[in-house]
């Protein structure tokens, strides 16, 4: 799917030819894209949506109909649309792999070009890489809720517009969530699909039971029945059983049933108990409406039977606290020779300047310990104090016993890719193994333990520095 260079908020453009009228469309610039807050009050991210970026990056130029609307717009002068029509991201991208667990105030991509080109990219990126990371986040809870239980995504008719159906399905197979109902996902991104059927196939019917044996008859082989539509247990799971042992006489297995409503644990274990007792233990449970990983967990703790969780409206949405939007921003952090910040009466929402690398030290046993942020060339080693980012006066030292790894690579020079695209299967065993590798207490959804993220001594050094001169410059202002 090509992704328009209008995809764009208005003060990109005029930003844009404003450079370009000015002469500073070409002076080297570099835009870090970071978050500050762990989504849902959690205690780590999982990046996706960097090849769908790369993708808008590596395709993007202006057509003719783009820039006839932009003339209509009586808004740029004719040569600034002239230079519009050879407009090209040529480009260096700084980032981790997707499926890589990330945290607040970190680079993600950093973006190295000229002004103008670096700059415009600003809202696409944050558009597709803020969801997507969001949505693989999600999914990467729901997924440690349901503890090895099978999770398929359900949210399409909920998820905001037909490209966020698409973006999310992608994402949280990223995440840990490995099957959709989506069908065009399926095909476009090679995820398996998995369905039922709804409400309406029973109502369609003269009675439930009738209902059920029409579908089974279509669909032996993949025969999963939806059983709440008149009564679970005093309707739905008997008929189901009497479906499983037409099935049966037939050679064919009942694969499993549905719960889309009412007390899902205690009708899971009910379930359970009268197909185990018919003869039946391997007819699978699969509840939906309305779960996430709250409710997954609660259900579990009551005991309940349910083999997969279907999970639709609050995946595809990104509902929870702390939810809703990751609130990734894009800031500059250099131009021409300079580093530069943004500085606020908060410490803490003050950017990090110039190029940085971001380095994770990692235990003997190849557990993460903590992250360490430092400037591009600045040579970091075990032992070495780094400083807390919101409180300069607050310091560690990092242990002695740790490797420090970069978890970022360059994926982008000159506009073009720099190594091949992973599959999504790839990238979601990646998120899986660096997601069991945080430390303990780091996948808890209440008062997870807090993964330090510091800052290197230079680049601490380098801050307050620019901080100060800031300020001076304030002061001497008339």
């Amino acid at each position: 799917m090509r992704y328009s260079p209008l995809l764009t908020d208005l003060y990109e453009l005029t930003m844009v030819a404003g450079y370009f009228e000015h002469a500073m469309h070409e002076v080297p610039a570099v835009f870090d894209l970071f978050y500050r807050h762990n989504p849902y009050r959690g205690g780590y991210a999982v990046f996706a949506g960097l090849e769908p970026a790369l993708q808008y990056l590596e395709e993007l130029r202006f057509n003719d109909e783009e820039l006839s609307y932009l003339q209509g717009l009586n808004l740029f002068p004719a040569r600034f649309l002239s230079y519009l029509e050879a407009f090209r991201f040529r480009g260096k991208v700084t980032a981790p792999a997707e499926g890589s667990v990330v945290f607040g105030n970190e680079p993600l991509l950093t973006v190295e070009g000229g002004l103008a080109e670096a700059q415009f990219v600003e809202t696409a990126l944050l558009n597709i890489i803020n969801f997507q990371t969001l949505v693989a986040t999600k999914a990467a809870r729901i997924n440690y809720a349901a503890r090895g239980s099978a999770v398929l995504e359900f949210g399409l008719r909920r998820a905001h517009g037909p490209d966020g159906g698409l973006s999310e399905a992608r994402a949280a197979f990223i995440g840990g969530v490995r099957s959709t109902s989506n069908v065009l996902a399926g095909m476009k991104y090679g995820i398996p699909v998995k369905g039922t059927h709804a409400h309406s196939w029973i109502m369609a019917f003269p009675d439930e039971l009738t209902a059920f044996r029409n579908y089974a008859q279509v669909f032996p082989e993949h025969c999963i029945l939806l059983v709440d539509t008149y009564d679970t247990l005093k309707s739905g799971i008997p008929n189901a059983i009497t479906i499983a042992r037409e099935l049966r006489e037939k050679g064919y297995e009942l694969f499993g049933v549905r719960l889309d409503s009412g007390d899902l644990a205690y009708l899971s274990i009910k379930s359970r108990e009268m197909f185990d007792a018919a003869g039946f233990p391997e007819v699978k449970i699969l509840a939906s409406n309305e779960i996430d990983e709250f409710v997954i967990d609660s259900i579990r703790e009551e005991g309940s039977r349910i083999d997969i969780y279907g999970v639709g409206t609050r995946l595809a949405t990104c509902a929870g606290e702390g939810g809703g939007a990751l609130g990734g921003v894009y800031k500059l952090v250099r131009i021409g020779q300079n580093p530069k910040l943004k500085v606020t009466s908060d410490i803490a929402k003050a950017t990090l300047p110039d190029r940085k690398k971001v380095l994770r030290a990692v235990d003997p046993h190849g557990n993460f310990v903590q992250d360490v942020i430092a400037l591009e060339g600045e040579p970091i080693a075990p032992g070495d104090v780094v400083f807390d980012p919101a409180n300069p006066l607050q310091r560690v030292r990092l242990p002695h016993d740790v490797r420090l790894v970069d978890t970022r690579t360059v994926v982008m020079d000159r506009g073009e890719r720099c190594q091949p695209a992973p599959t999504l299967e790839e990238s979601a065993d990646h998120a899986a193994r660096e997601l069991n590798l945080l430390p303990e207490g780091s996948l808890r959804f209440v008062n997870p333990h807090i993964y330090k993220v510091s800052v290197s001594s230079g680049l601490n050094r380098l801050r307050l520095r620019l901080m100060e001169e800031v300020k001076r410059h304030l002061l001497a202002t008339p």
